[in-house]
């Protein structure tokens, strides 16, 4: 845990979240922050469990608590058997973070970034993983949420939704429907005392989709921002602290670019 993580503010003391695609990367980051907010932790992973299982030991070796859960978000079943463990362990579910995203390559030359050459099974594979896995978190965790009347879900977009310097045709198309999806369970939700928001990141320092970004982009990016610094993957994940936590309470509905404003939609 760096410099920053340590000096993270018990702003999710008592609370209990689940993180999807939490094994590494950015929603490794996002479980670890939590924990060291207070939270009770669910590292959810499909694929990678000896890096699940490495992230909760951290979290538990650092005084938090987490513990890992198999599951695919775009089987419903499995989301719900997955929110009664939480449940079970926990007592409770107050945040659900959907970050987990289909495998994707962010390859400039692929036939997915151009409309003469994308197919639609393109858009299927991440309209599926990206916006159908978000409803089935929700309606797994609603009915907790509901009977608590209260519950923060974040869902995490990309800031080429609003500046598409590469033409990602199904990624970019299905992060944007998270815009939608974010609106209307704000406004469906909110009578539970549900907020319901959207962070979008841009090229984060570092994760695994942007472990060979060179350091020139990097600095590039840094220079045409108004910070003059690229987005740390520490720096986003601090940001979903604030919207887990209790002082977002009056924001819902909102989809909000977390870059350094290099885009300001």
């Amino acid at each position: 845990m760096n410099k920053t993580a340590l000096a993270i503010p018990a702003l999710l003391t008592d609370k209990v979240a689940i993180v999807t695609g939490a094994s590494r990367g950015l929603g490794a980051q996002i479980a670890t922050q939590m924990a060291a907010a207070g939270a009770s932790v669910c590292v959810n992973y499909l694929n990678s469990k000896d890096a699940a299982e490495t992230v909760v030991a951290d979290i538990i070796a650092a005084g938090g608590q987490a513990f890992a859960y198999q599951g695919d978000v775009t089987r419903l079943e499995q989301m719900q058997g997955m929110a009664a463990e939480v449940v079970e362990r926990f007592g409770g579910i107050d945040i659900l973070v959907n970050n987990a995203l289909p495998n994707y390559q962010f390859n400039p030359s692929a036939a997915y970034t151009s409309i003469e050459t994308v197919k639609w099974a393109h858009f299927s594979q991440q309209i599926d993983g990206i916006v159908q896995g978000a409803v089935n978190t929700v309606q797994a965790v609603l009915p907790q949420m509901k009977t608590q009347q209260m519950g923060k879900i974040i869902n995490i977009s990309t800031n080429l939704i609003y500046n598409p310097v590469v033409t990602y045709y199904d990624y970019t198309t299905a992060k944007s429907a998270l815009i939608g999806l974010t609106r209307n369970l704000a406004v469906e939700l909110g009578q539970y005392g549900i907020r319901v928001n959207l962070l979008a990141g841009g090229l984060l320092k570092t994760t695994d989709a942007s472990s060979l970004t060179t350091e020139e982009v990097f600095d590039y990016i840094a220079n045409t921002t108004p910070l003059r610094q690229a987005t740390s993957v520490t720096d986003f994940a601090n940001s979903v602290l604030l919207m887990a936590s209790d002082l977002s309470a009056a924001i819902t509905g909102q989809s909000i670019a977390v870059d350094g404003g290099l885009t300001m939609p």
